[in-house]
């Protein structure tokens, strides 16, 4: 690794100031298989530049409500582990594209029904009685069924 150009590579500390987040984290990405970094003789972090591709493909799918385990698997299936292309942005992109309209869905009914009916079959608002007559909605489970359900 020492032998390699010292350009070709970050430290965590300007690793982390590039993308924007704490060195912690990049070690919690990396303790995650979401990142790899490479050790000096002295047993460094070192980071190649591209990781700062892979980071920011991250931190795009946690924007978009993807768990960590969710972003895991769509960066394994990336031949030998390598930083996402375009074409492979494209690929992941378009995976997580449903359930972001989803996600969307949810977010519009939950903001036009914000000052009335959460959804939830509580009773306890009288427009309950118009959504939710009788509770009907506990046989479809728990939670807010009438907002999160189809």
């Amino acid at each position: 690794m020492d032998s390699q150009k010292p350009a070709q590579f970050l430290t965590i500390g300007q690793t982390a100031k590039r993308a924007g987040v704490n060195a912690s984290t990049l070690r919690f990405y990396e303790s995650r298989g979401l990142i790899e970094s490479l050790r000096t003789d002295g047993n460094q972090r070192r980071y190649e530049r591209a990781t700062l591709r892979r980071i920011a493909v991250i931190q795009v799918a946690q924007a978009l409500g993807l768990t960590l385990t969710e972003i895991g698997q769509a960066l394994a299936a990336l031949p030998n582990g390598r930083t996402p292309t375009r074409k492979d942005w494209e690929r992941l992109s378009s995976r997580w594209r449903e359930q972001l309209d989803e996600r969307i869905r949810i977010l519009q009914k939950v903001r036009d029904n914000l000052s009335g009916c959460i959804g939830c079959g509580c009773l306890s608002l009288r427009r309950c009685a118009l959504y939710n007559p009788k509770d009907q909605a506990a046989t479809r489970g728990p939670g807010p069924v009438l907002l999160t359900q189809r």
